[in-house]
C-alpha cells in the first residue's frame, strides 16, 4: 500500500495532540514541539502560494527550516528540487534549466537569474515555457553526477513516503525516539530515512548544519567534532555512509551507548570494517538502495543474522535475472528527467547480486561507474577525460571505489615531462570538477596500449586489466594522513 502525503498530515497532526510540548525538531539554535510543527508546516504553505512557487529548489542547510520547507512543499502539488550543497556551479545552472525552476529558498540563487520577492526566504525568476516533466512528478533528486551533467530522477509524492513507512515498520522493534541527521537533508536517503521516518514514529530529529557535524566539503569529515555532536545528542539512531563509519570507528572503537541503530549504505562496506564495528557495540546494519528505488529497498534487521544487504522492506520486490543482474519493483521513480518514462514496472538497477538465506547479496555491478566511500557516483570516463584534456597528460584511469579518495594513473604526453608538471595538469583539472570527482593521489604509468592487454583495438581501456596490474595501490586503503581528501596529495612515482 503506497503512503500518501494526507496520511503524513493525519500522523503528524495526531503526534501534536498526543505529544504537544515534547520536541519535534531540534537544530542546535532552535527547537520546535510537536504543538508548533503542523502551524509552522501550514505557514510555509501559505508563503509557496503568495509566491506561485511551482518548481522550488532547496538550498538551505541542515536545519528546521531545511525540514519545514520539506513538508510544506510535500503537502502541495509543488516540485521540491533539493540542491545538494558539494554541487560545482555548473552542476547547479544545469539543475536550474533542466528542471525549470521558478523559485529559490536558500542563498546563492541570484547567481543563476532569482530575484528576492517579498518574502525574504523566497527567490523567484520568471520561465515562460518550463521544461516538460513526468506527470505527478512531486520530487526531483539529482544524483552527485556520473558525469558532469547530473540526472534528475522524477519521484511522485508516494514513493518517498512509502519507503519511509517501510522503514519504520522494520525498525519499530528498537523504539527509536531520538535521530540525529547526519548526512546532508539534500541526500535522499537522509530525507527520507532520517526526516520522514522519526517523524512518523513521533520521534525527536536532530538537524544540525553541516560543519557542526564535522563535514568540510562533500569528502572532508571530522570525526571528532561530529562525536561531540553525538555526545551532545545522544542519539538511538543515524545513517552513515562507510567512509563516515570508518572514521567514527576508528576515533572511538567503542559505541556511544545511546545508539540502537546505524543504519550504513551509498556504497559498499567492507566486511572487515563491519566486523570492528560490531566489536565495538557499533549497532550497523548494512542497506542498499537508489535514487531511482525512492532510496531504500533492502536491509539487515534486529534479531537476525546479518547476510548480505538485507531482506527487501515491505514495499519492495526483489528478483535477480539469468545475468544475473538486480531489478527492483515497489516506489520505483516516474523517469529520468527529460527522458521517457520506462514501460516496465520494475527498474533494472544495473547491481549484479544473489540470495543467501533470504538476503539480497551484492556482487558488483554492470557499469563502470564507482561509488566512493561517501556515497558519491563518479564515472570514471568523465574525469578521465577532463585530466587528458591537458596537453601534458596522454592517458589516465581513475579509481575510487569504496574509497575516500580517489586515485589516477597517468600516462605522460613524453618521458619528459616531469612529475611537477603532471601535478599542475591534475591542478588544472580538478579545478573544474566537484571536489568529490577531483584527484587526491596519483602515480606515473607506462602506456596502456593494446600490446600489454591494457587497451582495446578501438582505444577504450581494459579497466579489469589494469585494475590487476595496478590493484595493490589502487585499491589501498588510505593511511589517516589521506582521510582529509579536500588537499590534492602529491604525485608518486612508482
Amino acid at each position: 500500500m503506497r503512503t500518501t502525503p494526507d496520511a503524513l498530515q493525519e500522523r503528524l497532526v495526531r503526534h501534536a495532540t498526543d505529544r504537544r510540548s515534547d520536541i519535534a525538531l531540534d537544530d542546535g539554535h532552535r527547537r520546535l514541539p510537536w504543538d508548533e510543527l503542523i502551524s509552522e508546516i501550514a505557514s510555509r504553505r501559505r508563503r509557496l502560494h503568495a509566491a506561485n512557487a511551482r518548481r522550488v529548489a532547496l538550498a538551505l542547510d541542515n536545519g528546521i527550516d531545511w525540514a519545514l520547507w520539506d513538508l510544506a512543499l510535500l503537502q502541495d502539488e509543488r516540485v521540491a528540487v533539493p540542491v545538494p550543497s558539494f554541487f560545482s556551479a555548473a552542476q547547479r545552472r544545469h539543475l536550474v534549466a533542466a528542471a525549470g525552476l521558478d523559485t529559490w529558498i536558500g542563498p546563492g540563487g541570484e547567481a543563476h537569474g532569482f530575484q528576492s520577492s517579498r518574502d525574504p526566504a523566497i527567490a523567484s525568476r520568471r520561465v515562460v515555457v518550463p521544461p516538460t516533466l513526468h506527470p505527478g512528478t512531486r520530487r526531483i533528486t539529482f544524483t552527485s553526477g556520473t558525469s558532469g551533467a547530473p540526472k534528475g530522477v522524477c519521484l511522485d509524492a508516494t514513493a518517498p513516503l512509502t519507503v519511509a513507512t517501510s522503514i519504520a515498520e522494520a525498525v519499530a522493534p528498537l523504539a527509536i525516539e531520538r535521530h540525529l541527521a547526519m548526512l546532508p537533508l539534500s541526500t535522499l536517503l537522509e530525507n527520507i530515512g532520517g526526516l520522514y521516518v522519526p517523524l512518523w514514529l513521533g520521534g525527536r530529529v536532530f538537524l544540525p548544519g553541516v560543519e557542526t557535524l564535522g563535514w568540510r566539503g562533500a569528502s572532508g569529515f571530522d570525526p571528532y567534532r561530529a562525536l561531540a555532536t553525538l555526545d551532545a545528542c545522544r542519539p538511538h539512531s543515524l545513517i552513515l555512509v562507510p567512509q563516515l563509519l570508518q572514521a567514527l570507528v576508528e576515533a572511538r572503537p567503542r559505541a556511544p551507548e545511546s545508539l540502537r541503530f546505524v543504519a550504513v549504505g551509498g556504497a559498499r562496506v567492507a566486511d572487515s570494517l563491519l566486523a570492528r564495528a560490531r566489536r565495538g557495540g557499533w549497532p550497523v546494519f548494512e542497506g542498499y538502495g537508489l535514487s531511482e528505488c525512492a532510496s531504500v529497498v533492502s536491509l539487515n534487521r534486529t534479531g537476525e543474522p546479518a547476510h548480505g544487504v538485507g531482506r527487501p522492506l515491505p514495499h519492495a520486490e526483489v528478483r535477480i535475472d539469468d545475468a544475473g543482474e538486480v531489478w527492483v519493483r515497489g516506489a520505483i521513480q516516474l523517469g529520468y528527467l527529460g527522458e521517457p518514462a520506462s514501460a516496465s514496472a520494475w527498474h533494472a538497477t544495473g547491481d549484479l547480486g544473489h540470495w543467501a538465506s533470504g538476503a539480497l547479496v551484492l556482487g558488483g555491478r554492470r557499469r563502470e561507474v564507482f561509488i566512493t566511500a561517501y556515497g558519491r557516483n563518479v564515472n570514471p570516463q568523465w574525469v578521465e577525460g577532463e585530466l587528458c584534456a591537458c596537453p601534458a597528460i596522454a592517458q589516465a584511469l581513475v579509481h575510487g571505489e569504496a574509497l575516500p579518495i580517489n586515485r589516477a594513473l597517468l600516462v605522460p604526453a613524453s618521458p619528459a615531462i616531469d612529475d611537477a608538471t603532471l601535478a599542475a595538469a591534475v591542478a588544472e583539472a580538478n579545478a573544474g570538477l566537484p571536489d568529490y570527482a577531483r584527484i587526491h593521489e596519483w602515480r606515473r604509468s607506462a602506456p596502456f596500449t593494446p600490446h600489454n592487454q591494457q587497451l582495446t583495438a578501438n582505444g577504450r581501456l581494459r579497466r579489469d586489466a589494469i585494475l590487476r596490474a595496478h590493484g595493490d595501490w589502487l585499491r589501498a586503503a588510505p593511511t589517516r594522513h589521506e582521510s582529509h581528501p579536500s588537499q590534492t596529495m602529491q604525485g608518486v612515482t612508482p
